[in-house]
């Protein structure tokens, strides 16, 4: 993705113009080659600050802050300052930055190599475009939070009023009565591709379930469609008795296909998994801890979906607690991860990054099954699982993302 990136200059008069150009040249163009992008350079105009994906101000020499605060009052959001360390650059963000501290407003000195400066310009570029493609976003609630989620529901307008999502009410009812009118042939190319995986690898004794499972699947698309919802969570449990059946493997699809699908009806997960997938381009495997060794630091986690491109290799079983329907049992690549959760008032907030250590499969919990270690826990052995999961964990559910990107959250969060 191209990002567009505004960069103004701040220059103390009392510095020769030709020299501070020639010198900034070398700095930016090592940054933009580095980065993989080109600045659109609009030096001391500021008529337009804030029409770019991300805007630095490049604070190029010392002297600059009574330049600064002539401008600020235009100023909205996180002011990001670049800074070089040449002629007194340093100094003077400083200054400019605790003055920002003073007036209630966040910002951030970019200051380092050549590489860290790159990297953390494309974090923020991601970041901006994040929040971009959350705003605007619906999320369907299909049915009430499931009974046992007591300590999992949002503010609705601190969702709406930080990240720009709307939280759409709809009943079970309306899926139940949508099921009924579809027929499977309506199932797309992808879908069509799970099924063909079904025949070869489902037992016989699933293949009844095969039907709803897709007809759900494909009642879910057009409740989306109706409602243009960008993801949901679903009260699943209610499907057991009306439709004889579960949304694990609908869910699985709509995950793969890029729609954040969440299950229990839990929106804090939803949430987290919709932040997610804006920041990583995926959705996310939603499970909860099933045990956690204090002593190695090592977590279970455990859940019946999963997304379907997470995996490299799937098959089926039942649902765990009900022993029927159809869920996904698949083995998640080995290597860095990070868990991830928000509060449903967004005030509280969990990321770590860990190592997935290896699949297994128990037959006493839901069906697909990892096993973490987050970072640095086997060093601080009670300190980082222990002290987070069982002394003030946000929620059951986790969200676990591929990839090692916490600094990719973080910024997030702080951009809040």
């Amino acid at each position: 993705m191209t990002y567009r990136v505004g960069l103004y200059t701040l220059t103390s008069p009392l510095h020769d113009e030709a020299a501070v150009n020639a010198a900034s040249a070398v700095f930016v163009s090592e940054i933009e080659k580095a980065a993989g992008l080109s600045f659109d350079f609009r030096g001391s105009d500021f008529s337009d600050y804030g029409s770019h994906d991300l805007d630095l101000i490049y604070v190029r020499t010392g002297g600059t802050e009574g330049l600064f605060k002539e401008i600020f009052p235009e100023m909205d959001g996180p002011v990001r300052i670049l800074t070089s360390g040449k002629s007194n650059s340093l100094a003077a963000s400083m200054e400019i930055l605790s003055y920002l501290n003073m007036q209630g407003r966040s910002g951030e000195i970019i200051h380092g190599s050549v590489d860290y400066i790159a990297d953390r310009i494309g974090v923020l570029c991601k970041v901006a475009a994040a929040k971009a493609r959350l705003s605007g976003s619906r999320l369907g609630i299909i049915g009430e939070p499931s009974d046992w989620l007591i300590s999992s529901a949002p503010d609705r307008g601190k969702v709406k009023d930080k990240l720009g999502i709307t939280l759409v009410d709809l009943p079970v009812q309306e899926l139940v009565e949508e099921f009924a009118k579809v027929d499977a042939d309506m199932l797309g190319e992808g879908g069509r591709s799970v099924m063909d995986a079904f025949d070869r690898k489902a037992p016989a004794a699933l293949r009844k379930y095969a039907d709803g499972a897709v007809r759900i699947y494909i009642a879910l698309k057009r409740i989306i469609d109706r409602y243009s919802l960008t993801g949901l969570t679903l009260r699943c449990f209610d499907l057991l008795d009306s439709l004889g059946n579960t949304g694990c493997l609908a869910l699985a699809m709509l995950n793969a296909e890029g729609i954040p699908a969440g299950c229990e009806g839990d929106v804090p997960a939803l949430l987290s998994m919709t932040i997610g997938n804006a920041l990583t381009g995926c959705c996310g495997f939603q499970a909860n801890p099933s045990r956690i060794d204090p002593e190695t630091g090592e977590i279970l986690f455990a859940h019946c979906t999963v997304p379907l491109n997470m995996v490299q290799k799937y098959g089926f079983k039942t649902h765990f607690e009900s022993g029927i329907g159809i869920a996904i049992c698949g083995d998640l690549p080995v290597g860095g991860v990070t868990v991830f959760k928000v509060s449903g008032d967004l005030s509280r907030s969990f990321c770590s990054e860990a190592e997935l250590l290896r699949n297994q499969s128990e037959k006493d919990l839901c069906r697909t099954q990892i096993v973490i270690r987050l970072d640095g826990a086997a060093a601080s052995r009670t300190d980082i699982s222990s002290e987070y999961f069982l002394k003030t964990p946000i929620g059951n559910h986790h969200i676990v993302f591929p990839g090692r990107c916490k600094s990719l959250f973080d910024a997030f969060l702080a951009a809040l």
